[in-house]
């Protein structure tokens, strides 16, 4: 093992969205990437071969995060690799798309696999990389919340529950792993990607689209490069803050808009 000259990086569920364009990201500004998937194995294959263009040695671990020895041997198998551990992105997530009014909707078996693989899942791959990044001396993790944690709607009540506990579980581990290590989160609303797709026909997406950006003060809807932005710049800047949760929403959070005449659906279908 030589120990990496580049940073290192590990996102989880990074082989399509707002992980992929997290992990190119990371890999055209000088890291080495860690790509994380469960099921999506052709497309982790894609983001990789990307990643290698942009210069950047990877390793592509096929694992569900929500069995801690997933987490534990992915972090492993980076520093195995590079000799070191930079940064962490917990961007592996679960949903049952479910309108909030029909609670028989919902079981506790929805809750307790959504909950396993939000928070515990993110909990487990902190506490799998913290050894490795305070041996380096330093280290920076975001975990990709939702604003579904802040103001309660979301795809489901237990999504929005689930990340409402990654928020403050966020703020609680700011307290143990500082000062070697900053942790910190962001929570967008809508983002383009296959994930808000999978919830609706494509028409009602594209309606969905028109009306959510009518809504909000910036008059758009995040694509996946937007929000990772904000994900690498809390692992690279922001040196100061830890414990904090960042809405990238487009302005969501401040107060929705009253819908104009080209409106066809409602924010929280």
């Amino acid at each position: 093992m030589n120990k990496s000259a580049r940073k290192v990086a590990i996102v989880t569920g990074s082989a399509t969205g707002v992980g992929a364009a997290a992990a190119l990201m990371l890999a055209q500004r000088g890291c080495n990437v860690v790509i994380n998937y469960t099921k999506s194995e052709q497309e982790a294959q894609a983001t990789q071969k990307e990643c290698a263009a942009a210069g950047a040695e990877t390793l592509v671990f096929q694992g569900d995060i929500g069995e801690d020895s997933v987490c534990r041997g992915m972090a492993q198998a980076a520093f195995d690799k590079w000799g070191r551990l930079d940064y962490l992105i917990n961007n592996a997530a679960k949903t049952k798309f479910n309108p909030y009014e029909d609670l028989d909707g919902l079981s506790a078996d929805d809750f307790l696999g959504i909950y396993r693989v939000n928070v515990v899942g993110a909990y487990q791959m902190v506490r799998a990389v913290a050894p490795f990044m305070r041996q380096g001396g330093r280290g920076s993790i975001v975990n990709n919340s939702s604003i579904g944690g802040v103001t309660g709607i979301a795809s489901s009540m237990a999504y929005a529950a689930s990340k409402a506990a990654l928020n403050m579980m966020t703020q609680s581990l700011s307290l143990v792993l500082g000062p070697e290590i900053r942790i910190n989160a962001i929570a967008p609303g809508a983002i383009q990607t296959r994930w808000l797709q999978g919830g609706m026909t494509p028409e009602q997406y594209q309606q969905f689209l028109v009306a959510a950006a009518d809504m909000v003060p910036l008059k758009m809807v995040p694509t996946a490069e937007q929000i990772a932005e904000a994900l690498v710049w809390f692992l690279e800047g922001a040196s100061a803050v830890t414990g904090e949760v960042l809405m990238v929403d487009a302005g969501l959070h401040c107060g929705r808009l009253p819908p104009t005449s080209s409106s066809k659906a409602k924010w929280d279908k």
